[in-house]
């Protein structure tokens, strides 16, 4: 079976794809807020027992995992330029940054709609991967570490505690902005939407992002882990790896456990044992974080790890495979579903956000990705590239590739 053709690395393909649906089950759950929610402004999403067994269920196996398998397959792509670029003697990093400059304007229209955009975030810190590039795997390796353990989240509790450090970002459902901005996407019109996420948004993303939750520090990890498999040409030769992938796969599962059983010991300790809330002023409450983020580091590994195994089989391979046109159009199906997820949502489009129950949510995620499965296989039989991805790689060079793919004759 042959995965890897002339130009594209199929298991790439059909993992991006698989890792594109995770995302927009996750968000649809989310109710596309990018925020946190007032008291009760998901109440209707758990009406009965099965909705909150849903809900549980989805933030064990999906929150904080496929976005970080999304980051680290940018790493992946950002290797496989790199190196393409250099094997036909051009230096592609100048290059880069300007196609990370077009990524941020993408980002930015993507982000009126959907504070929780992560593309202004990549194009942000995509940027120090230029200088990882030329470095050793060990470097590469422990600067991920390093940033695993909670570095980025330490440095920033040191210098300003738990305060938010670009807005009044805070988490508690009773915070005035947090209600404010709810009550734009269930009332407020386009408009508004667009005015609340253009200043607002940003600063709060800016704090999630690189204040004390760190994400931000996750997300530059996770790109440099997808660098570390580029170089060893892991999805070129992972069916040779059978017997490290099984010891990954034990380790992952320890170590998520572990990970999990020391965020309760410290968030426990922090809490009272539950009597009182978590002060984000705590050191135990900073070291629950960064085990909460370990955990969510080996189970995504998990997951990866699973999907290889089940792509090396005959059925799994034919199943996973459908998946790979949909991760050949990412960016452009990533964009739809936020615009058509706030469309059935907000208050500017039908309004239905904290009124769906999780049991029919998932349903309608799952109807979505099949849609978009088989308008991306429908598309790609026709277009050489998904339109965000002609755009963007037309942009990059300054050069109209062809479209249509009649084109190319």
């Amino acid at each position: 079976m042959t995965l890897v053709t002339r130009k594209r690395i199929q298991v790439l393909d059909a993992l991006r794809g698989f890792t594109l649906a995770g995302i927009v089950i996750i968000h649809m759950l989310e109710n596309y807020i990018g925020a946190p929610a007032p008291e009760t402004g998901l109440e209707g999403t758990t009406p009965y027992l099965l909705d909150k067994l849903i809900n549980g269920i989805m933030f064990f196996l999906i929150r904080g995992k496929f976005f970080a398998l999304f980051s680290f397959l940018f790493g992946v792509s950002f290797f496989i330029q790199m190196r393409n670029a250099e094997n036909k003697n051009i230096n592609l990093s100048g290059r880069f940054i300007w196609r990370l400059v077009i990524l941020l304007c993408i980002g930015a229209a993507h982000h009126l709609f959907y504070r929780g955009d992560i593309l202004t975030i990549y194009a942000l810190t995509g940027l120090l991967l230029i200088p990882f590039y030329k470095a050793s795997n060990r470097v590469i390796l422990v600067s991920a570490i390093v940033l695993f353990a909670g570095l980025g989240r330490y440095l920033i509790f040191i210098t300003v505690g738990g305060d938010a450090i670009f807005s009044n970002f805070d988490v508690n459902p009773q915070n005035p902005s947090v209600i404010a901005y709810f009550d734009t996407i269930k009332n407020g019109s386009l408009k508004q939407v667009f005015a609340s996420n253009t200043i607002e948004g940003h600063l709060m993303k800016l704090d999630f992002q690189y204040g004390i939750f760190g994400r931000g520090y996750l997300t530059f990890a996770f790109f440099l882990l997808g660098l570390y498999a580029g170089k060893i040409s892991l999805f070129e030769r992972y069916q040779t790896l059978k017997k490290q992938m099984k010891k990954g796969l034990l380790w992952s599962i320890i170590c998520t456990i572990a990970g999990l059983i020391i965020m309760a010991i410290a968030f426990a300790l922090a809490t009272d044992f539950g009597q009182k809330e978590p002060d984000f002023n705590s050191w135990l409450v900073m070291i629950g974080l960064s085990f909460y983020d370990i955990s969510n580091l080996f189970f995504t590994l998990l997951i990866m790890i699973l999907f290889l195994y089940a792509f090396m089989r005959a059925k799994g391979h034919l199943f996973l495979m459908r998946f790979a046109p949909y991760g050949r159009m990412a960016l452009t199906n990533y964009i739809l579903q936020s615009i058509i997820g706030t469309a059935l949502l907000y208050g500017w489009g039908l309004g239905f956000i904290g009124e769906i129950p999780h049991s029919i949510m998932v349903l309608i995620a799952l109807a979505f990705i099949v849609l978009q499965i088989s308008w991306s296989k429908w598309w790609l039989a026709h277009f050489t590239y998904g339109p965000l991805e002609w755009f963007w790689r037309s942009l990059t060079y300054f050069k109209r590739f062809p479209f249509r793919k009649k084109e190319y004759k």
